[in-house]
């Protein structure tokens, strides 16, 4: 049987998650949710990978939830942490990269709303069909997307189904970048990599810092951030200091990272 959520791990670092199920426009089933869900956890934890990217085969990223099971999936499950995609990525140390291509529907959006980083390719379309089709949002979009694009373009989006195109989702911030469909893997890779040209310790620290901070009012979002500093910093010894110094050094004379 054909493998319906592939990960392959690169020599690099980076590890691609595909969502294999190109002929139903990578609709999800509750084994793929699960088998998701248990692929982040996994990467997680696997020291060997620095950043990860997730993608789509074919002509969708992901087109939402498989409806010929519905039952089957929402009914209780939303409440399992442990097979669900979205609450695994949001636990994830490493930082994700959407590499978005054709449709983004409904729970689709919502796990795109949960990578870190979005590069999509000029004909993606971001389609919010909670309220046409009776779903209650579980994973997150009724909250997140309000706080990228705005309340008011939120309440339509997700009101009316209207799609946001590629370039409106560039505008309103909610993709890092636009590029021609069949660059899209390519450029998600490439922001990897260039992430992963940095201290990976403190690439985990920032995004946790940044990510927890986001959550919170400005004020305690600064004491935050220098209770983790503090915290960092008392715990680094002499010779840590001194390999930061040296590794400062010898990044010096290097030309940054291209995007």
């Amino acid at each position: 049987m054909m493998e319906l959520i592939v990960v392959e791990r690169e020599a690099s670092g980076v590890a691609v998650v595909t969502i294999n199920r190109p002929k139903s426009l990578n609709s999800l089933t509750r084994s793929m949710m699960v088998d998701l869900a248990q692929a982040f956890k996994a990467l997680d934890k696997d020291e060997t990978v620095g950043a990860i990217v997730i993608a789509g085969r074919g002509r969708a990223f992901c087109s939402g939830v498989d409806l010929t099971s519905a039952e089957e999936v929402f009914k209780g499950d939303v409440k399992d942490d442990d097979s669900n995609p979205v609450y695994q990525m949001e636990q994830c140390r490493k930082p994700i990269i959407g590499a978005i291509n054709g449709f983004v529907v409904t729970a689709g959006f919502e796990i795109a709303l949960a990578c870190d980083l979005l590069v999509a390719g000029r004909d993606a379309k971001f389609i919010d069909t909670h309220a046409r089709f009776g779903i209650f949002p579980s994973w997150g979009l009724s909250q997140k997307l309000s706080r990228i694009i705005g309340l008011s373009r939120a309440r339509e989006v997700s009101l009316t189904g209207t799609p946001i195109t590629a370039e409106m989702a560039e505008k309103w911030g909610l993709v890092n970048h636009v590029v021609d469909n069949g660059e899209v893997l390519k450029k998600a890779k490439q922001v990897a990599e260039a992430i992963l040209k940095n201290n990976r310790d403190m690439v985990l620290r920032y995004k946790s810092v940044i990510n927890d901070g986001f959550k919170l009012d400005l004020g305690h979002a600064l004491a935050l951030e220098k209770e983790r500093a503090y915290s960092y910093y008392d715990g680094m010894t002499k010779e840590q200091f001194a390999k930061m110094q040296e590794f400062i050094s010898s990044r010096s004379s290097k030309t940054s990272s291209k995007l």
